[in-house]
């Protein structure tokens, strides 16, 4: 059964109240069993998702993050996430844009886009938003978009990018440094039996998003391919 019941939850609760290691090892079995569920939910979502994109992952297992945080270079010290996350990856070149999905209590969401786009396909992004915003405008402005992801969100330079002027009139797009989207589930939301298809239909929500960035990423200012040069 790949639905998400109140034993992940109440896992998850007890882990944020007790974060230490001597905890989580004298409580495995619930660690063990929160774990296959969301592994369950994770093989359950995939085949959702391939039925209107297509992404990398090939089992939850290859899609769940590790439960361990890593903090070699962190000031929080805590060992264990307090939350379930999970990413895929869109297959294919031609196919830009990552899915995140996240479960825990009071704040479960859904979230795609580019986290962290390297310097080359930033510029990229810039020179297209600069030359024409109007396929992303015509997306963000849309009822649909507004109505489920309400605005995108991500990081902002203050002023503007180098190479750009203030007062570019795209230039409100043109600041991001991230480009992402996300919309949120109730609890309730989260322990309902459909929950796995409302997450696919969320991460497919975000495909006009997708598609328009693809085109930005995968074409010179002429509409010229770049893929496979």
């Amino acid at each position: 059964m790949s639905q998400i019941t109140q034993q992940t939850f109440d896992f998850l609760s007890d882990l944020d109240a007790n974060n230490n290691r001597e905890w989580f090892n004298q409580h495995k079995e619930a660690y063990e069993a929160s774990r296959q569920e969301m592994l369950t939910f994770a093989d359950a979502l995939i085949p959702l998702m391939n039925e209107g994109d297509m992404v990398e992952n090939e089992s939850g297992k290859k899609s769940i993050y590790r439960i361990y945080r890593d903090v070699r270079f962190s000031k929080n010290k805590e060992p264990y996430k307090v939350y379930w996350g999970g990413f895929l990856n869109r297959l294919g070149a031609d196919r830009r844009g990552g899915y995140h999905f996240q479960v825990q209590p009071g704040n479960s969401f859904v979230m795609g886009g580019f986290f962290g786009p390297n310097s080359e396909d930033l510029l990229l992004l810039r020179q297209h938003l600069d030359a024409d915003a109007d396929p992303l405008r015509n997306v963000l402005e849309s009822d649909a978009f507004k109505s489920y992801f309400g605005e995108m969100m991500g990081e902002q330079v203050k002023t503007a990018p180098k190479g750009f002027k203030k007062d570019n009139e795209n230039i409100d797009l043109i600041r991001y440094k991230q480009f992402l989207v996300k919309h949120s589930f109730t609890d309730k939301e989260v322990l309902s039996r459909n929950f796995v298809k409302k997450v696919a239909e969320g991460l497919l929500n975000m495909l006009p998003f997708f598609d328009v960035m693809t085109e930005y990423l995968t074409t010179d200012l002429n509409g010229i391919s770049l893929i496979d040069r």
